[in-house]
């Protein structure tokens, strides 16, 4: 809480409440079990107060933020709702346990890779290559005509440039000292 330290509130488990005079005056901790929070009081006739909170992945403020967003993105690139959607492949040996899988996302033309997984035992099988391409197809089929995916150097990014992915980038600052390598690709 970084932020609200330079503005001299305190963080912990407790809600701290800054007054007019400047001081803090302590509250109940946040109903979020893992998060830090920040009470701050607006200098207004009526005292409102807004919270800053900080803590794990919270589903409600997500759907909320990503409907802002949409209402942001959509008039500015021409889309609509219909025009996102989720994309999975997912492949289960004879047992019914999981070999391996995709997960990620089309819109406005556009593949996006979030996670690429196969079990260690199957990884020299051709699974990894089957399910891209599954997943590929399935895209363009979408009318999508390119894709994205990033990959830590200790994953896979040979992987996706021995498929046409091409590198636009990378992250420094990867724990163990690896980046995280952003690449692209043309779906013809």
């Amino acid at each position: 809480m970084r932020v609200a330290e330079e503005f001299g509130f305190q963080t912990g488990n407790a809600c701290h409440t800054r007054n007019e005079a400047g001081s803090h005056s302590p509250q109940r901790p946040p109903d979020s079990p893992n998060g830090a929070c920040v009470r701050i009081r607006r200098m207004t006739q009526d005292r409102t107060g807004e919270t800053l909170s900080v803590g794990q992945r919270d589903t409600e403020l997500n759907e909320r933020l990503s409907q802002g967003l949409d209402e942001v993105n959509f008039p500015a690139t021409g889309t609509t709702a219909s025009d996102q959607t989720s994309l999975s492949v997912k492949v289960v040996d004879d047992a019914g346990e999981l070999l391996g899988g995709l997960s990620g996302w089309t819109w406005g033309g556009l593949l996006g890779i979030e996670m690429l997984w196969i079990r260690e035992k199957s990884r020299k099988d051709g699974w990894g290559s089957k399910i891209l391409l599954a997943a590929e197809e399935e895209a363009r089929r979408r009318g999508c005509d390119r894709a994205c995916v990033s990959s830590f150097t200790f994953q896979a990014p040979e992987f996706y440039q021995r498929h046409g992915y091409v590198e636009t980038g990378r992250t420094l600052g990867i724990p163990g000292g690896a980046e995280d390598v952003h690449m692209f690709k043309k779906l013809e």
